[in-house]
């Protein structure tokens, strides 16, 4: 018997144990485990940010008995079960691959997205915009609205009109900045960085990725500096900020 198969059991069966057996499993609702999915899948995020394979592996792990939980409990007032969740998706992705399993023909990845989207509008989506998440982190949610939006050809020809986009967004930021315009602030830096966004699609980077390697070099920089600074007996708040940049730059280099 195939091995995947094999270890799938496993985790079915072990399933059925928990939640006939322990107290805690027996107590788990849908909704019980909704923040502690939301927890996994950040230690799965943290754990591709780092690179870390084995901790990879483990949190997928984690997210995977998550899966199998929510089908157990709903199993359990015949709602569905695994097997309908996993024929479900397998139909699903046999529909939008018309050029796996149909006769359709696909020059690149952009006729595949295209393609996603104006299957999902004809399974009765009213928007290509439907399926982004409302409860998706800004930045996130900014990168699948653009990434949606794309594949509908509703997209920037090249990446210096994008450029200049974002050279335009800053330009109207700082006239509100000097205007004072609270609100107007608030809208214009939004635009700002919708369109920053917009640009690192443009220069394959992936923002959020981006932004949490950067959050991660200033908490390495930031911790060494304290620590530099415990080591010599002071505090980080009875320096000067020119003090400060003295570690800081040293930090910088290692």
């Amino acid at each position: 018997m195939d091995a995947r198969l094999v270890a799938f059991e496993r985790l079915l069966n072990i399933m059925d144990d928990l939640r006939a057996k322990c107290p805690w499993d027996m107590k788990q609702t849908i909704d019980s485990l909704r923040y502690l999915t939301l927890e996994e899948v950040y230690e799965l995020s943290d754990a591709i940010v780092d690179g870390d394979m084995q901790e990879i592996k483990k949190e997928l792990g984690d997210i995977m008995l998550h899966l199998v939980f929510y089908s157990k409990i709903a199993s359990e007032t015949n709602t569905f079960d695994i097997t309908d969740v996993l024929n479900g998706i397998c139909e699903k992705l046999i529909h939008r691959h018309p050029h796996i399993y149909g006769d359709v023909k696909v020059a690149d990845e952009a006729e595949v997205k295209a393609n996603w989207e104006k299957l999902k509008l004809k399974e009765g989506k009213i928007s290509v915009l439907e399926g982004v998440p409302k409860s998706l982190p800004a930045m996130l949610k900014s990168i699948r609205i653009q990434e949606k939006a794309r594949g509908v050809g509703f997209d920037w020809d090249d990446r210096q009109q994008v450029w200049d986009k974002v050279q335009e967004e800053l330009m109207e930021l700082k006239t509100e900045v000097d205007k004072g315009d609270e609100q107007k602030i608030t809208e214009e830096f939004g635009d700002l960085i919708f369109s920053l966004i917009n640009y690192a699609r443009f220069v394959n980077v992936n923002p959020e990725d981006a932004l949490e390697k950067t959050n991660k070099k200033f908490i390495q920089r930031f911790q060494y500096m304290e620590k530099q600074i415990k080591a010599k007996g002071q505090e980080l708040s009875d320096l000067t900020l020119e003090e400060m940049d003295v570690y800081w730059n040293e930090a910088k280099t290692i």
